[in-house]
């Protein structure tokens, strides 16, 4: 299987594709991570840079084309690959990218899916003594349709004592370039979302995409809240004795 790491995770966040490594082979899976990966191409097709997007279809493809399983610790990125590739190959008339697009697309895992639906599991031997909150990420949860996967697996740590997250269904506020471009209503949203999250009395906000969580952690660290971000392949590969 391929690690799809992710453009912030290799460049900001590297603990997080660390984590995913370390939980895997601790369960058995054999992960490699092919040098040729880049960007999902998101940021540009949401944008309208079709042509910017496309050159990402095609890194990817020729990245990750030769493996049985492609997992991402993003629900997000893999949204992306599952919604935009084949119609960024498609609009250009590339019919033979589309073709191997649309393989690659049925290889494509969140993290969360493979753990679930492909390995069967929900208890991944995590230890985690802490009490966190979960904020459902806008594009895992209505573009991956992860579902309560990301539950499950939380709900299967050792130790952890997990709280509702009030209003978990809204926007973090983020949206890629949606706080570049309204930074007032990002902020504002942002500033809620924080909010909701202090109320639980949670140590830590846990999510699976560290845009969102960048985003969240931010407005968390700047009020002197104490809540830590901390991704959710990070509490799975976490075992008693290891330190944070």
């Amino acid at each position: 299987m391929a690690l799809f790491a992710t453009c912030i995770n290799d460049l900001m966040f590297p603990s997080t594709p660390k984590a995913v490594v370390i939980l895997l082979e601790r369960l058995g899976c054999v992960v490699e991570f092919p040098m040729e990966q880049t960007c999902c191409g998101q940021m540009f097709t949401n944008t309208g840079y079709f042509n910017d997007g496309l050159d990402c279809v095609k890194t990817y493809v020729k990245a990750f084309e030769p493996y049985e399983y492609i997992v991402g610790p993003s629900g997000s990125c893999v949204g992306a690959i599952r919604h935009q590739s084949v119609m960024l190959a498609e609009k250009a008339g590339n019919a033979k990218l589309a073709t191997k697009a649309a393989k690659c697309v049925e290889h494509s895992y969140d993290l969360t899916e493979f753990l679930v639906d492909v390995l069967g599991l929900t208890d991944v031997g995590a230890f985690f003594p802490h009490k966190v909150t979960y904020h459902p990420t806008c594009h895992s949860v209505r573009i991956a349709k992860v579902g309560d996967r990301p539950y499950q697996l939380l709900r299967g740590v050792r130790g952890l004592e997990l709280v509702d997250l009030p209003d978990s269904d809204t926007c973090c506020g983020f949206g890629g370039t949606f706080s570049i471009k309204n930074p007032e209503v990002s902020a504002a949203m942002a500033a809620d979302k924080a909010r909701n999250v202090v109320s639980t009395g949670a140590e830590y906000v846990v999510t699976g995409d560290n845009a969102c969580l960048m985003n969240i952690g931010g407005v968390l660290h700047r009020n002197n809240t104490g809540v830590k971000p901390i991704h959710l392949a990070e509490i799975l590969a976490h075992q008693e004795g290891d330190a944070l």
